[in-house]
């Protein structure tokens, strides 16, 4: 008994020593899933998850046995003309000669059942492979698949991407939205042939700026698909400048009173246009109630979720539906398809399920297992596997409209062009680790991803397939338009497509034309908060609404804006002004004080009168220099002055024109050396006048000798000299120059002679001040003299004006703008002219020429009076 015990129990250790030894030389496959899929063999295996069934059965759960695998239910026809797609473009690359030469592919095709449970473990199978034991350790040799076509939904990918990711496993959708997916730091190699939802929100917001409408509505279902979709959409409406006027969720539970509610919204509401993101299941309950309330006047745009759906293109729904803009992925044609799809046939192998159940699916058959039958697979007729496509209506054969299938044949080719660029490469000047190039007898995924993210093709149809740095293919879509059909019902009309080019950006084309719009004019509906702002206006936005609820305020002087709907205003540069109508810029009238000027024409007639008058009191005197009232007080001074005053009016004119650099340095310098010669000569006149009577009486007989004419000249030319000076230093120093001036007003540019030096004029005007006050003082002084004709009263009432009009001159000078300062400084010079010719010349021409018999000396010196 021991020793049969002995025995058994070395065999059983001897056993168990020798299924150790080769458990660790290979991997035994420890089970497998029920899946359902296609198979074909080739030198490389791509894989493919496809939605060819719509549910997931998962048996109940008794924890007292093993778990039953989870089972599909409903067939979906446009999954397996999906997943037949693939198979197509398969033998199509297999028989180009150019493409993958030498090299045969062939596909692992698993259903996934729209269940993240079953994409997951059709995934790993596919990483994995099916084999029952794997004796390579050294993992030498081809993976199992070099890449993978799936999954279609978004929450899948998300699931299988972050597990192969991890192994740099090339996946390539071609029905995974989420824009999500597009984050390289998470998903590596995932790729997609299908726009993201952010694309899709940007095309949306493409179309709404086409047609200018800035003033929209939003609806979108609660599901991820929608409310994501919302928060693009809502962010890109910012950006743009546009504005969502009401924004819904559509109630998941089809609740009436919520469905009434959003349509008192959308009437209530100014926006004309609504966009929808929702599945049609979501939408079908609103439109039913748009239809109940006739509610028309609107413009739907549709998602791609909804936008080719046939269940509102009945008769019913066209007067409020018709004119629907949409997008939808783009469309394709796939030659040669239709004739392939015919040509399927089921096989009795087990990894050719997909076509038995199809099979039996279209056809109502049943094939032959060997098992028990059912009553219900008693009725069935035994399918033949010959039976006739050709005679079906179904949606796997109906190639019209190849949108995700044309997605699915992109996605293959984009991985047989990135294998055929790695076969390609030359070694050592390859992108790997020392210019090395992939070996192609142990092929690494990540290797096919660099070349997969540098694929660069046009398909047959004419679309360009890359993908960005993101994974994301180019993107494109279809704009679609609903229109009506012969008999009442709606017909979907392609007039346009939106694109995203690598360097052109966003780019929209549509045939305005071919567009049907559900509205009495037949042309675009106006959706927008507020009117369009003309040019010469801007917008202001009204307190507590969105920016695009504005009011339209013109624009202020000196501002303009030549473009609709200005934000801000613009200012007209320094010597521009703005139009009356505020929509562009106008130079600035320049201002001064010219000839053609009625003040001009009046200065300068009284500066010529003044001139002429001058030249008739020398002439007067001229003719009557030998008489004693010319004679007086040296006739030489006389005349003098009356040459100063001359020049006193004609200075003015230097005044009057456009200023010019030498008109600038002229006219203050000639005023002040004039006025100066003037003022200068007549202080001499009154230091004579003074002397002589002095010199009259015993006490002052020595005073003339002071004073003779040479003395006089001297003392004039002195004076005037030191004017010279100063001018001189003032002109070489800060000379006048002409200068635009703004600060007067601002639409009108004053165009005068800026002074230079405030010092060099104020000394100018300071000199000729302390000549006329000391001339007055002494003219003041002298004022009672015994005369009968004291010129010394003359003087002292012309130095009086004289100075009442500088002194009057100075703030009238700094308080007037523009040319009117000029007028004033002109208007000093003549008054202050006019005032010495009047006092000093008026009463001696009078009695020249009205009482010659009072120009004698007796008369003068007043000795007639008293010999009477």
């Amino acid at each position: 008994m021991c020793i049969t015990l002995y025995l058994s129990l070395c065999l059983c250790f001897k056993h168990i020593y020798a299924d150790s030894i080769h458990r660790l030389r290979s991997c035994q496959l420890q089970g497998r899933f029920k899946l359902n899929g296609m198979y074909q063999d080739g030198d490389f295996i791509l894989g493919g998850l496809f939605h060819v069934h719509f549910f997931t059965v998962f048996p109940e759960l008794s924890f007292r046995m093993e778990p039953q695998q989870p089972y599909c239910e409903k067939f979906n026809m446009e999954g397996l003309q999906h997943a037949q797609t693939m198979a197509f473009a398969i033998n199509e690359i297999n028989k180009n000669p150019t493409l993958l030469p030498n090299i045969t592919l062939g596909y692992h095709l698993y259903d996934n059942c729209v269940m993240l449970r079953m994409a997951f473990r059709a995934a790993m199978s596919l990483a994995s492979g099916t084999e029952d034991s794997y004796s390579n350790l050294n993992c030498t040799g081809p993976p199992p698949v070099i890449g993978i076509v799936g999954d279609a939904s978004s929450t899948p990918s998300i699931a299988i991407s972050s597990v192969l990711g991890l192994f740099r496993v090339p996946i390539v959708s071609h029905y995974a939205t989420c824009s999500c997916l597009s984050d390289r730091k998470k998903y590596p190699s995932f790729f997609r042939t299908i726009p993201s939802d952010a694309f899709q929100v940007r095309a949306m917001v493409q179309i709404l700026k086409h047609f200018k409408w800035t003033w929209v509505g939003l609806l979108y279902s609660g599901d991820d698909y929608g409310v994501y979709a919302a928060q693009m959409f809502h962010k890109e409406m910012q950006l743009s400048g546009h504005c969502v006027a009401f924004s819904e969720i559509l109630p998941n539970d089809h609740n009436p009173k919520d469905i009434q509610r959003i349509i008192r919204v959308i009437q209530g509401s100014t926006a004309r246009v609504v966009v929808v993101f929702a599945l049609s299941s979501f939408l079908i309950p609103l439109m039913d109630e748009v239809v109940l309330q006739n509610m028309t006047g609107c413009q739907w745009i549709a998602s791609e979720a909804w936008a080719t759906s046939l269940e509102y293109h009945t008769p019913r729904f066209l007067p409020f539906l018709g004119g629907t803009l949409g997008i939808a992925i783009r469309r394709g044609e796939i030659e040669g398809l239709h004739e392939f799809l015919l040509r399927i046939r089921p096989s009795n192998d087990t990894s050719q399920n997909i076509v038995r159940i199809f099979w039996e699916n279209l056809f109502g058959c049943r094939f032959e297992t060997g098992g028990l039958k059912t009553g219900r697979e008693q009725e069935k007729m035994e399918c033949t596997g010959q039976e006739d496509l050709s005679t079906t209506n179904t949606p796997y054969t109906d190639v019209s409209g190849l949108r995700a299938s044309y997605n699915v044949y992109k996605a293959v080719y984009a991985l047989a062009h990135g294998l055929h660029d790695l076969m390609q490469c030359e070694e050592g000047r390859g992108p790997f680790i020392g210019n090395s190039c992939a070996d192609i007898t142990s092929l690494k995924p990540w290797q096919l991803v660099h070349y997969l993210q540098n694929v660069n093709f046009t398909t047959g149809f004419g679309d360009h397939v890359t993908f960005d740095k993101n994974g994301d293919a180019l993107a494109i879509y279809d704009v679609l338009n609903w229109q009506p059909s012969s008999d009442g019902s709606i017909t979907v009309h392609k007039i346009g497509v939106v694109y995203e080019g690598a360097t052109t950006g966003m780019m929209l084309t549509l045939d305005a034309d071919a567009i049907y719009w559900n509205f009495e004019t037949k042309k675009p509906p106006l959706s927008v908060c507020s009117e369009s702002c003309p040019p010469g206006t801007r917008q202001a936005t009204r307190k507590g609404l969105p920016l695009c609820c504005f009011d339209c305020l013109p624009c202020g002087d000196g501002e303009f804006s030549n473009t609709r709907d200005a934000v801000e205003c613009m200012m007209c540069p320094d010597e521009f002004w703005s139009s009356p109508d505020k929509d562009q810029c106008v130079p600035k009238e320049v201002e001064f004080l010219s000839y053609e000027d009625p003040l001009g024409i009046s200065l300068t007639t009284a500066s010529l009168l003044g001139t002429c008058f001058c030249a008739l009191v020398m002439i007067i005197f001229a003719l009557h220099h030998n008489t004693p009232i010319v004679r007086a007080n040296n006739s030489e001074l006389s005349f003098l002055l009356l040459l100063s005053l001359k020049l006193c009016f004609l200075c003015v004119l230097l005044f009057i024109g456009r200023p010019q650099l030498w008109t600038c340095q002229l006219r203050h310098a000639v005023f002040g050396i004039s006025f100066v010669l003037c003022v200068s000569s007549i202080l001499v006149k009154t230091m004579v006048v003074i002397a002589v009577f002095k010199s009259s009486r015993p006490e002052g007989k020595g005073a003339m000798k002071w004073f003779g004419a040479s003395q006089q000249r001297c003392t004039v030319l002195v004076l005037t000299a030191l004017q010279v000076v100063i001018c001189a230093v003032w002109l070489s120093t800060a000379s006048p120059t002409p200068h635009k001036n703004n600060h007067y007003f601002r639409s009108i540019i004053v165009y005068e002679c800026a002074i230079g030096s405030v010092a060099g004029f104020s000394l100018l005007l300071g000199y000729i001040g302390l000549l006329a006050a000391i001339s007055f003082l002494l003219a003041f002084l002298a004022r009672n003299l015994p005369d009968n004709f004291n010129e010394a009263k003359f003087i002292t009432f012309s130095m009086l004006i004289f100075c009442a009009v500088w002194i009057a001159f100075v703030p009238a000078y700094v308080s007037s703008p523009g040319k009117y300062a000029v007028a004033v400084e002109i208007f000093a010079i003549l008054a202050s002219s006019f005032a010495l010719l009047l006092a000093i010349f008026a009463p001696k021409c009078y009695i020249i020429l009205l009482h010659p018999e009072r120009n004698t000396k007796n008369a003068i010196m007043g000795r007639e009076t008293q010999n009477k």
